[in-house]
């Protein structure tokens, strides 16, 4: 074991009861919270009330959630959750896929900007940030379970887990930790966000970068997960999603790239620059 990376802490945070507190859960929590404090001030600085953001937080919070743990249920072997329905949403059990709640909440996005009469890309815009934070934190949670990892190595950053509550097969020897890897491409995917987040005027293009960088990392990443079946070639379940989505991201960047006048036009009450001086200006006077 000498010169490999132990990890011996504990996925379970606390234990009240019958209730189980993880680490899982908590830095998904605190990447929720991490993340709007990033995307509130954006999301003002294009015009957005306070009454459209969070009105856009709670249905978000909960389509991803739900969205999140469906997908990963359909990926599975159907029996045992038909045969004990409750597990479906047993998320203490293991099981989350983020394309699931992509998808989840950006549909729930969309019926909000249509009823509140907002922006869509603006708001979606202002979900990617919080979506990379919330990818980066929750990644140190996945750490600590032990449930994202590559293969077996003899590399000195070789990960052992010895907790018995890990969710590694073997406790005894060292696995990549592709965890980490996922983790350092979402802080370096975020400052590409952070950079390009006033450079991209056009609402809609923010979105298109993240849907593209995100589904290409997750081609590249997937390869150094060892847990996961394949189900297309040498390809697992993720990839061959990221490839799906690839396509149209970036389709959707080039059509918001070479039309943005006619997208301006339909934006309903924000633009692609920031709001500056009165909202509405005051009526000539007339002559007498």
């Amino acid at each position: 074991m000498l010169g490999f990376i132990i990890v011996n802490i504990d996925p379970i945070l606390a234990q009240i009861g019958p209730l189980t507190f993880r680490w899982y859960g908590l830095m998904y929590v605190i990447g929720i919270a991490v993340g709007l404090w990033v995307a509130i001030p954006y999301a003002r600085e294009r015009g957005l009330t306070e009454d459209d953001i969070w009105g856009a937080v709670w249905p978000s919070v909960v389509a991803g959630f739900i969205g999140a743990r469906l997908y990963f249920v359909v990926q599975q072997p159907l029996g045992p959750y038909l045969e004990q329905p409750w597990r479906i949403m047993a998320t203490w059990e293991g099981g989350m896929a983020f394309y699931g709640a992509v998808f989840a909440v950006i549909l729930a996005l969309y019926f909000m900007a249509r009823r509140r009469k907002i922006s869509f890309w603006t708001i979606v815009d202002a979900g990617a940030l919080l979506a990379v934070i919330g990818q980066a934190l929750g990644r140190i949670g996945n750490i600590i379970n032990g449930d994202i990892v590559g293969a077996p190595t003899n590399l000195p950053w070789g990960f052992i887990y010895q907790n018995p509550h890990s969710f590694v097969a073997d406790h005894t020897i060292a696995y990549q930790p592709a965890a980490v890897y996922e983790l350092i491409f979402n802080v370096l995917f975020f400052a590409l966000l952070w950079f390009l987040r006033r450079r991209l005027t056009r609402p809609g293009l923010l979105t298109a970068v993240y849907l593209i960088g995100y589904s290409a990392g997750q081609i590249v990443l997937f390869f150094l997960r060892n847990s996961e079946p394949l189900v297309l070639g040498p390809f697992k379940q993720a990839q061959v999603t990221s490839m799906v989505v690839l396509v149209p991201a970036v389709v959707l960047f080039w059509w918001l790239w070479t039309h943005p006048e006619k997208e301006a036009a339909s934006d309903h009450r924000t633009s692609a620059l920031p709001i500056k001086g009165p909202s509405r200006l005051e009526p000539k006077r007339r002559r007498r």
